[in-house]
């Protein structure tokens, strides 16, 4: 019994009949291979000849046989596989598919033949762990269970300890020179292969080239694709690999040079020009400042490449993580939201639970006459967003113990309502921009024209219904108890993969916009930019005309619900460069990380505290405000 990968390539299964007994239970590793979208059964119970059941109690949760994220919160799964007759032509994968779909011409199985030792037990590939070689990620779970078989009337059971005898083949297990993993919170990174190039490539002077791709999100409906573009993995050098011990012998360090190979297909692959890599050498990727920026990360139009020194320590071995950003753990998030919940004045609730189960946590917090709403995460790969989040609330509750009359204030003048989550599947799955059903949760805030496929037909409906507890049950929680509290000022935190500033993006293609958003909007970035530099208004989305605002995306959806000042505010995944940058300057400030997006969070209630005494006034309040207040129409162009 081989381990499958995930797109259920046909299994060829060994020349004699195996009389095998396995039953296998496992928290982190279903029995069922989800590939975001494409799923297929590759284990099931074969009850008698000709005859296959399959018993299973699975959520459609995407945790994987196959090196993929082993999420921890997939269900036991039990299977008992009995007396499974095999020819060399037996394809498993066509068998169980086209009997589990019930087709009339399913292959039938042999008849069983004689119990084949458990010694004999072989299969037919020799690449059954992929990462037995020079270099590559462990497919399969890590505990197995007993196996057993007769021989000779005699039943055997042996309980596999090395990971080698997981396949049954008698191919010992070889260490890999490097293996690449992503089966932690967030993680997102498949490895591809590995060159050995000492002495041949003098120009880069590496050791080894290693080659990583991106793992797609779920299928999108509405906007016919899948997303990809934000990664997270764990690289390690392996001490006991043949080719530590022979090729780089002696060395104390080794150069490798990473090559993210499906850059120029994601998504906004021209935004990975000018953009660099974060590194952390610490081993959890979850101490958001550790991470670093690799500066020689290079982007061609194909490929995104960056070179790491692995400096070797006393045992040999040498880790190093890789992102796009540095990940904001679900483990760190619930840290965040217990502390709120000691904090004084703060209440803590549910909008309600995600497709996986999840409850999406709200802080509720000061006892204001207007109300707030701020939100983040809605496309998960924008970590920066949590940490945004974090800022925020550790200034406004108090969190770091600091005395601070602007929070006092802001909880005087406003009933904050603050969602630090709002995607938490999408996020500890490693996706870029979708929830588990594989929907952009900003395309979800109304129903809109459904979008065109190969199999439409005259009959289909020709509009897409959404929010919807099916599909977008996140938006659905959440613009159910916004219309019970109302909204006077909403923020939708993001991050922007291509523009390198912090920006807000306005509703101004929405019919609600007029003079008083206009006046809101300009005074409130006017004053952000006060409150912290790294805040500007210059540079933002080409704004949408009169009327040719798209109403299924959240801020627009919530401009237009409520009349009130709304805004998308994004990050860049990039560095982020000043005002005097564009100009021509040279005071580029250089670090932009998690450290300085909560600082930014926590600036945005100098800039809210501005606003509030204008949010509802009906007057032409705009005649007082200073001249730098005033509303810059922004362009995309820099």
């Amino acid at each position: 019994l081989a381990p499958t990968d995930h797109n259920l390539d046909t299994i060829r299964t060994p020349t004699t009949t195996t009389n095998i007994t396995m039953r296998v239970t496992m928290m982190n590793f279903l029995l069922v291979s989800l590939s975001r979208g494409h799923s297929g059964i590759a284990i099931a119970s074969h009850h008698g000849v000709g005859k296959i059941g399959v018993r299973s109690h699975i959520s459609a949760m995407p945790a994987f046989v196959t090196g993929h994220r082993a999420a921890s919160r997939s269900r036991c799964v039990s299977r008992t596989l009995a007396t499974v007759p095999t020819k060399p032509s037996f394809s498993l994968k066509a068998s169980l598919r086209d009997i589990l779909e019930n087709k009339s011409n399913a292959p039938n199985p042999p008849t069983p033949a004689a119990p084949t030792p458990l010694a004999d037990l072989t299969t037919p590939s020799d690449d059954v762990l992929d990462g037995g070689g020079m270099g590559g990620m462990m497919k399969g779970p890590l505990n197995a269970a007993p196996l057993s078989t007769t021989v000779n009337g005699r039943k055997i059971t042996a309980t596999p300890k090395d990971p080698a005898l997981l396949s049954t083949t008698k191919k010992p297990y070889v260490d890999p020179i490097i293996s690449i993993t992503d089966t932690y919170d967030s993680g997102n990174g498949e490895f591809v292969s590995l060159k050995i190039v000492d002495g041949e490539e003098e120009q880069d002077f590496c050791d080894v080239y290693v080659y990583v791709k991106i793992k797609p999100d779920p299928f999108t409906t509405l906007e016919n694709k899948q997303h990809f573009q934000y990664f997270s993995f764990r690289s390690t050098l392996n001490p006991n690999s043949p080719g530590m011990k022979g090729l780089f012998s002696g060395k104390k360090s080794i150069k490798v040079k990473y090559i993210l190979q499906n850059a120029g297909e994601a998504s906004y692959a021209d935004a990975f020009k000018g953009y660099s890599t974060f590194v952390t050498t610490k081993m959890t990727p979850f101490d958001p400042d550790s991470w670093e920026r690799k500066s020689d990360s290079s982007y061609d139009g194909g490929r995104l490449t960056w070179t790491h020194v692995h400096e070797l320590g006393e045992d040999g071995s040498a880790a190093a993580y890789f992102a796009y950003f540095p990940p904001y753990s679900q483990e760190r998030h619930l840290g965040l939201i217990g502390k709120c919940a000691e904090a004084k004045g703060a209440t803590v609730k549910s909008l309600g639970p995600t497709i996986e189960g999840r409850e999406i946590d709200f802080v509720t917090v000061g006892t204001g006459p207007r109300t707030c709403w701020i939100i983040h995460r809605q496309h998960p790969g924008e970590s920066m967003a949590e940490f945004y989040a974090e800022g925020l609330l550790n200034r406004l509750l108090g969190l770091n113990d600091k005395c601070d009359e602007v929070a006092e204030k802001a909880r005087e003048l406003y009933t904050f309502n603050i969602v630090p989550n709002i995607n938490p599947d999408g996020s500890s799955s490693g996706y870029l921009r979708t929830n588990a059903a594989g929907q952009n949760l900003n395309r979800e805030w109304c129903p809109s024209p459904a979008p065109l496929t190969d199999d439409d037909d005259d009959a289909k409906a020709d509009t897409y219904e959404a929010p919807t507890l099916e599909r977008s049950p996140e938006v659905y929680h959440l613009l159910r108890h916004m219309d019970q509290t109302g909204c006077d000022a909403f923020l939708d935190i993001h991050g922007d993969e291509d523009l390198p500033f912090n920006f807000l993006a306005g509703s101004e293609g929405m019919s609600v916009w007029g003079k008083r958003l206009e006046s809101l909007h300009g005074a409130f970035l006017a004053s952000y930019e006060r409150a912290n530099d790294d805040m500007q208004a210059k540079v933002s989305y080409d704004p949408d005309e009169s009327g040719g605002g798209m109403p299924n995306i959240c801020s627009n959806q919530i401009a237009e619900r409520f009349d009130c000042f709304s805004g998308t505010l994004e990050m860049p995944f990039k560095e982020c460069w000043s005002d005097t940058m564009q100009v021509g300057g040279d005071d580029k400030k250089i670090g932009w990380g998690p450290e300085r997006a909560r600082q930014l969070g926590a600036s945005v209630l100098d800039a809210l505290c501005y606003i509030s005494p204008h949010l509802r006034d009906e007057g032409e309040f705009w005649e007082g405000l200073p001249e730098d207040d005033a509303y810059i129409c922004p362009s995309s162009k820099y």
